[in-house]
């Protein structure tokens, strides 16, 4: 028998060329045929539970995702059973870092507020006064790769002063970078300019930022997002928007995704949205599908691949996949 893939989009010729020259067997987007897989490659908009797994079956050596986050996994029922996630944080890096400052300057320098005012919408010139980043202060919530990357680009290149909250991560880590750490959220909040968000979604970072949090920010001060829209209360957010205590916010995420179009953030002028586009740049999707097919094939031939999420399951795993047909040259596809 042949290994067999199921990815959960219609993929382009290039990346259906890509798979294809490593792999044989069905590549497939139709739910109809996860049954019998040995692997699937799924982005943010497929719930790997438990009933996914079930529908996939005994076969199911692995669940791959595109990105960083892994909320849309059961990671522990994957775990028990034996099949490995694996995910592609490096991808998305760069592209997600670049909006987020992207997404401050836009909110500091009011520009989506003048494009609006040229486009007929009446606004008072009061409300186009912006905001000098220099000298300003950032602060950082969750310093890993994306958060390490803005805290690069705003600290070297725009001359903000950084400072950061992240509890898993020491000092001594964030003193190359020019980033002062801070012990607590609250201590963050009371002091930046602008918040800007890195976390991943937990039981624990849920919303994370609440009414209390907002309100402990400083007055006039931003809130970017660009991590998981359940970080933010979305609306405590947006009572607290409506009171003018914050400039400004921009997010790329919401709860839930799809947001509803009567989401009353929309209404508000001094609030950036965009549709969970962050990490969607030619680069990283070039640089998430050759993470995720690279690894998919490690797992197919019994190596352990770079960016395991559940190491526990990897003990036998690599004896029950060498049992296993193993990944080939080009073969054909069916759909």
């Amino acid at each position: 028998m042949k290994p067999r893939v199921w990815v959960d989009r219609p993929l382009t010729s290039e990346a259906l060329d890509h798979l294809e020259t490593m792999i044989e067997g069905i590549v497939s987007n139709d739910a109809a045929d996860l049954p019998g897989v040995d692997a699937v490659i799924i982005g943010s908009g497929v719930s790997a539970d438990a009933a996914f797994m079930d529908q996939a079956g005994p076969t199911l050596k692995a669940i791959v995702r595109t990105g960083i986050g892994v909320d849309n996994i059961d990671i522990p029922t994957a775990t028990e059973r034996g099949i490995l996630v694996v995910h592609t944080p490096d991808a998305p890096t760069e592209s997600t870092a670049e909006h987020a400052v992207a997404m401050l300057l836009v909110l500091a320098k009011r520009i989506a507020g003048g494009d609006m005012s040229l486009r007929g919408k009446e606004m008072a010139r009061s409300r186009l006064l912006g905001t000098e980043v220099r000298n300003r202060v950032l602060g950082v919530v969750g310093l890993g790769r994306i958060g390490r990357r803005v805290a690069e680009i705003c600290a070297q290149g725009l001359k903000m002063r950084v400072v950061a909250y992240d509890p898993y991560l020491e000092s001594d880590s964030a003193a190359a970078l020019g980033v002062e750490m801070v012990d607590n959220l609250d201590a963050l909040l009371e002091r930046a300019d602008f918040v800007t968000l890195h976390s991943p979604l937990t039981a624990e970072t849920r919303h994370l930022i609440g009414e209390q949090e907002l309100r402990r920010m400083k007055q006039g001060a931003y809130l970017i997002n660009v991590s998981r829209g359940p970080v933010v209360d979305e609306a405590a957010l947006a009572r607290v928007m409506e009171s003018g205590h914050l400039a400004g916010a921009a997010l790329d995420v919401f709860e839930p995704e799809p947001p509803a179009p009567n989401n009353p953030l929309f209404r508000l002028s001094n609030v950036v949205v965009t549709p969970h586009i962050a990490a969607y740049t030619d680069r990283s999707e070039q640089g998430k599908w050759e993470g995720a097919t690279q690894q998919m094939l490690q797992v197919l031939r019994g190596e352990r691949p770079p960016f395991l999420v559940n190491p526990e399951a990897w003990p036998g795993r690599a004896q029950l996949i060498s049992q296993s047909p193993q990944p080939r040259g080009r073969g054909s596809r069916e759909q």
